[in-house]
């Protein structure tokens, strides 16, 4: 739908995004409720939908398979319904991570003053990892969710642990005094000024991305020898793992993307309930920076992120069923794996 320039909305997405404010609302399906919203307060809802669309923008600008399917599905003439956003935290059993609170504490002080909620926790035994699903409170179908995991470091052994106090313990937190406040006034009021809302918008979207320092190439190798996930976070950090779009039918969809030679996961992932299917594009590569062991910098290519599909079904009572699955999720995780 047509956003108007003087929205809130608008005017939040275009301070950060700049001339591809358009192509993003373009790209997405946005609430009306949400897009005719005007004046001189911010909204809860509409500072989280803005964020999400800042963060959708981000995700594509780092995965160029899933900017060639956004593109190509507009080109068709659809839209792309966000369905969630995923990230990935370090927990350490003594505390925070470096100056960030521990794991993914140091999204649900961003999350719950916007009007999130956990829906449920997912244990994910097999990655040594715990998800959490926040779910909007105010329109819980139409903003994105966030499925936040948590990699506990206790379940590693001595010399992993090492390795990720090592590598995250540089950590810095990105969220100014002044941000805490925006946060404080959102949890207290529903809503802020916009003239508080507008600057805050940049630094919080700033929070998911890396907060770490350099990586040896030796810590590296230590965390990839025992987890491909904790190895995924020392070169992106808590970027968006993947943004998925919620499509009609993802088995058909994934039929004619494998047809057409995408890079698509072999099989949908189908959850106990049957209700919620999902598949995903293999990982995008990316080149990173390392430490070798003479102090000097090289380069590597890495997993980088990932663009997701997932079809949701109703529940008994016709509601949309916004679960998620474990075994799905793990192997949702393992595009990573494949880049």
């Amino acid at each position: 739908m047509r956003i108007e320039n003087d929205s809130v909305l608008a005017r939040l997405v275009r301070n950060v995004l700049g001339d591809r404010t358009e192509a993003a609302f373009d790209a997405l399906v946005i609430p009306a409720e949400l897009a005719e919203v005007a004046g001189d307060r911010a909204p809860r809802a509409v500072f989280a939908m803005a964020l999400a669309t800042v963060l959708f923008d981000d995700l594509l600008a780092r995965v160029p398979s899933g900017a060639r399917y956004v593109a190509d599905r507009r080109a068709a003439g659809g839209h792309i319904l966000f369905d969630h956003g995923a990230l990935r935290t370090i927990r350490f059993p003594q505390g925070p991570t470096g100056a960030l609170p521990a794991g993914q504490d140091a999204f649900a002080r961003i999350l719950e003053p916007l009007g999130y909620a956990v829906a449920s926790l997912y244990p994910l035994p097999a990655l040594k990892m715990t998800g959490h699903a926040y779910c909007h409170r105010d329109l819980p179908e139409a903003i994105p969710q966030y499925f936040v995991s948590e990699l506990h470091v206790e379940r590693f052994d001595d010399a992993f642990a090492e390795a990720a106090a090592r590598v995250f313990g540089t950590s810095i937190d990105p969220l100014t005094p002044a941000d805490v406040a925006v946060l404080d006034g959102f949890a207290r009021d529903g809503a802020v000024a916009y003239a508080d809302a507008e600057p805050a918008l940049p630094r919080i979207a700033a929070a998911f991305d890396r907060q770490h320092g350099d990586v040896t190439v030796a810590d590296y190798e230590a965390l990839l020898a025992q987890s491909g996930e904790a190895a995924w976070i020392a070169t992106e950090g808590n970027a968006f793992n993947h943004a998925t779009d919620r499509v009609a039918d993802v088995e058909a969809l994934s039929d004619t993307l494998r047809d057409g030679g995408w890079p698509i996961k072999e099989r949908v992932e189908i959850s106990a309930s049957g209700r919620v299917r999902q598949t995903a594009f293999r990982a995008d590569p990316v080149e990173r920076l390392f430490v070798d062991a003479d102090g000097q910098q090289i380069r590597r290519t890495v997993p980088g992120s990932f663009y997701e599909f997932i079809t949701r079904h109703a529940k008994d009572d016709g509601s949309l069923d916004l679960a998620f699955d474990s075994a799905n999720a793990t192997g949702i995780f393992a595009m990573t794996r494949a880049a």
